[in-house]
């Protein structure tokens, strides 16, 4: 009978060892003009910043459960006595789970994420970079008259979804703001700068800490920093935001939307002034 050690050296001389599985796979992602996207973006970012314009890249982080549940990692505790957390993963009824959504500021490092309590939908992500602009844009760029966004080409912020536009649009005659938005194509939604430069922080911060309350996972966002300087406010959203508002042909073309030459239906740019 071989032992289990002796299995373990063997599979390492042959150049195996113990992994975990890796979250790379995200559909397909060979459209053919995927690079050329990538190029457009970073072009657009460059010259809104060549402006001295804000820059933004917007994104929902991962639904968390609100409660007493086990969170992946690991925290200093007592030798011996680890928290207790609940043995199952179910919802609690009363407390739920927390979206947040994000929005990272390129040009300054800092973000912002309103932890909602609702539904994910457009008017909660739109919600989000209006409590950014309000919070913290506005004071840092002054003299803004145009802003990039840049985000995934799915959920509540997806350049199919008639709503994201519409609420654009508000958000765009409110502010005086000429909003341009820029699209990732389909299944490159880790490209997004949000995710390794916030969200990754964030997740670390709080790894191992039971997120027992929305006012804890608040404060665990407003607490992350990291040795380059990012700094990111954080802000609890009760709003309610219900799901299957459809948006008509004629509420769309409301909205003063120009497309851009290449792939218009990523790259977009919405006035302040309404249309029709």
């Amino acid at each position: 009978m071989v032992g289990r050690q002796k299995v373990a050296d063997l599979l390492a001389g042959l150049g195996y060892s113990l992994q975990a599985n890796r979250k790379t796979k995200e559909g397909s992602s060979n459209h053919p003009d995927r690079d050329q996207q990538f190029n457009y973006i970073n072009e657009q970012a460059l010259a809104f910043q060549q402006r001295k314009q804000p820059v933004i890249s917007v994104d929902t982080k991962k639904k968390e459960l609100v409660g007493e549940f086990k969170n992946g990692g690991q925290e200093w505790q007592l030798k011996g006595e680890p928290e207790q957390v609940q043995g199952h993963d179910f919802p609690d009824p009363k407390l739920g789970k927390a979206n947040p959504y994000g929005v990272y500021d390129q040009n300054a490092n800092v973000g912002w994420v309103s932890v909602g309590t609702d539904h994910d939908t457009s008017e909660f992500a739109v919600e989000s970079i209006r409590r950014w602009w309000n919070n913290m844009g506005r004071k840092r760029y002054p003299d803004a008259t145009e802003l990039l966004i840049t985000a995934d080409g799915g959920g509540s912020n997806g350049y199919r979804v008639r709503l994201w536009k519409v609420a654009l649009q508000r958000f765009a005659t409110e502010t005086g703001l000429r909003i341009s938005v820029c699209h990732f194509p389909p299944g490159t939604s880790k490209w997004n700068k949000i995710e390794h430069r916030m969200f990754s922080h964030i997740s670390m911060n709080w790894r191992g800490r039971p997120l027992v309350s929305h006012e804890v996972i608040v404060n665990l966002i407003g607490s992350t920093t990291t040795q380059n300087g990012l700094t990111i406010g954080a802000e609890l959203d009760t709003n309610l935001y219900p799901k299957g508002i459809r948006i008509s042909d004629d509420e769309l073309k409301t909205v003063n939307l120009t497309k851009s030459s290449f792939h218009g239906e990523w790259n977009y740019t919405i006035d302040k002034k309404c249309s029709g």
